[in-house]
C-alpha cells in the first residue's frame, strides 16, 4: 500500500496578488509528484480550500486537478477542514464530491447519541478509511466525546482514520496555549492517523496508536510559517515506511535584526550590508526587527529604500515584521503573539454569562457560530442584500428564531 497524506493545502490564502497564487502551485506540484510515484491513493486531511467559497479560478484548476487523478485512478479521500465549511456547514468539497472527483470519509449515524462512524474501503487496496471533520474555534470536540470506538476498534484490516484537529500530546512548545484534545479520543489500533489543523511537521506512536502524522502545510500561509518551515510538506507512505516530500515554490530568506541600542539609520545600514550583492531571484526576503531603538521611531527606518534595493536584486516578494520592535524615546505597546483565534476565544469566555439569555448552557458554541457567520465572504456576482439575507438566514438559523 502506497499513499500521499496531504494537508492544509489552504489554496488562495495569500490575500496580495504576488502571493496568492502559490498554494495553488503547491497543490499542482505536489499532485505531479503523486502521479510520477505512482501512489495508490491521496489523503487530504482538511482545508483544502482557505474559504469554504473558493474562487472560481482556484476551483477550476483544483477540479482539473482532480479529474486527472481520477482519470489515472488515483482516488482522493479527504475530510473537511476549519477553512472549508461555511458556519452552516456548507462546503465545496460537497460539490466536488458528486462530480465523483473525491470522496469525503466522514460518513456515520447516530445511535443511541452516539457517533457510530462507517468505513470507505479503498478499491485498489482494501484500505478502510475514516475520519472525522474538523470546525472552527474547535468545535469539533464534541463529536470526539460523541464518537462509539467499539465498531472502529474491533473492524479487522489496515486502517486509516483522518482528523482536523490538535493532540495534546504533539503541540510544540509555542501552541501549548492552543485548545486541544487528547490522543485518547481517537479510536485505538489503526495502520495510521492522518492528521491535519496544526501546520508542524511530526510523526509519532504512541501506546495503542501508531503512525500519528501531521504533514505541514502545502505552502506556508503567514510570515512566522514562512520563517520557520520555509516551505510546504508532504508524506507519502510506502508499505510502513514514511518519507517527507518538500514542496519548494520559492526560496525563503530570512533576515532577523536585534535593534536594542542602534539607531533607524544605523538599522537600515546593517540590513544593507546584509543583502549586499546577493541574488534574491525566486526568493521571499522576510525581514523581522525586534528589540528597542536607542532613538527614533520604527518609522524612521527607511523601508521604501530596502525594498527597492531588494526588488532591483530581483527578489520575488518582501515582507517585514516589526511586531517587537520599539524605541527608548516612546512607551513600548505590549504586543500579545497569540492567535487571532486565541485571542477570540478568550474575549468570548470573559464575557461569558454577562447577559441573560435562553441558549446559557452553549452560549460559547453559539457566540463562535455567529462571530464565524458575520465572517463569512461575499461570493463572487453575488449582490450586496442577497450577501446581507445569507447571513441573516444563517444567524436565524443558530439562534433557532
Amino acid at each position: 500500500m502506497k499513499f500521499a497524506h496531504i494537508a492544509d493545502c489552504h489554496i488562495g490564502a495569500w490575500r496580495d496578488p504576488k502571493l496568492k497564487d502559490l498554494s495553488m502551485q503547491a497543490f499542482i506540484k505536489a499532485t505531479n509528484i503523486c502521479i510520477e510515484k505512482n501512489v495508490d491513493f491521496i489523503l487530504i486531511a482538511g482545508d483544502l480550500f482557505n474559504t469554504s467559497m473558493p474562487g472560481i479560478d482556484y476551483l477550476k484548476e483544483t477540479t482539473k486537478r482532480l479529474k486527472e487523478l481520477k482519470e489515472r485512478d488515483i482516488p482522493v479521500y479527504i475530510i473537511p477542514g476549519s477553512h472549508d465549511q461555511s458556519p452552516s456547514g456548507k462546503t465545496m468539497l460537497d460539490v466536488l464530491e458528486e462530480a465523483g472527483l473525491m470522496i469525503n470519509v466522514v460518513k456515520g449515524t447516530i445511535k443511541d447519541n452516539k457517533l457510530q462512524l462507517k468505513f470507505t474501503i479503498d478499491k485498489k487496496t482494501g484500505a478502510k478509511i475514516t475520519g472525522l471533520l474538523g470546525r472552527r474555534g474547535m468545535l469539533e470536540k464534541k463529536y470526539y466525546e460523541q464518537l462509539d470506538n467499539t465498531n472502529l476498534e474491533s473492524e479487522t484490516g489496515t486502517k486509516i482514520f483522518m482528523f482536523h484537529t490538535a493532540l495534546t500530546e504533539l503541540k510544540p512548545k509555542e501552541l501549548e496555549k492552543m485548545d486541544s484534545n487528547p490522543v485518547s479520543f481517537l479510536p485505538k489500533g489503526f495502520e495510521y492517523y492522518a492528521g491535519g489543523h496544526v501546520h508542524i511537521v511530526r510523526k509519532e506512536t504512541i501506546e495503542g496508536y501508531k503512525n500519528i502524522v501531521y504533514p505541514g502545510p502545502l505552502m506556508p500561509s503567514n510570515f512566522s510559517e514562512l520563517e520557520k518551515l520555509r516551505r510546504g510538506t508532504f508524506y507519502i507512505y510506502n508499505h510502513g515506511k514514511l518519507e517527507l516530500i518538500p514542496i519548494e515554490i520559492v526560496k525563503t530568506y530570512p533576515l532577523e535584526i536585534d535593534a536594542n541600542h542602534k539607531t533607524p539609520e544605523e538599522v537600515h545600514e546593517f540590513i544593507e550590508q546584509c543583502i549586499k550583492n546577493q541574488d534574491f531571484t525566486n526568493t521571499i526576503v522576510l525581514i523581522r526587527i525586534e528589540g528597542k531603538l536607542k532613538s527614533g521611531r520604527q518609522t524612521d527606518i527607511n523601508f521604501k529604500a530596502i525594498f527597492e534595493t531588494l526588488y532591483k536584486q530581483d527578489a520575488f516578494f518582501v515582507m517585514k515584521n516589526t511586531s517587537k520592535l520599539s524605541s527608548e524615546e516612546f512607551e513600548e505597546i505590549k504586543i500579545n503573539t497569540s492567535s487571532v483565534e486565541e485571542i477570540e476565544n478568550v474575549i468570548i469566555r470573559e464575557h461569558l454569562g454577562q447577559i441573560k439569555t435562553y441558549f446559557s448552557d452553549t452560549e460559547e458554541e453559539v457566540t463562535k457560530n455567529i462571530m464565524n457567520s458575520l465572517s463569512e465572504e461575499k461570493n463572487e456576482g453575488e449582490k450586496v442584500y442577497e450577501y446581507e439575507e445569507k447571513v441573516r438566514k444563517e444567524i436565524n438559523k443558530i439562534l433557532n428564531l
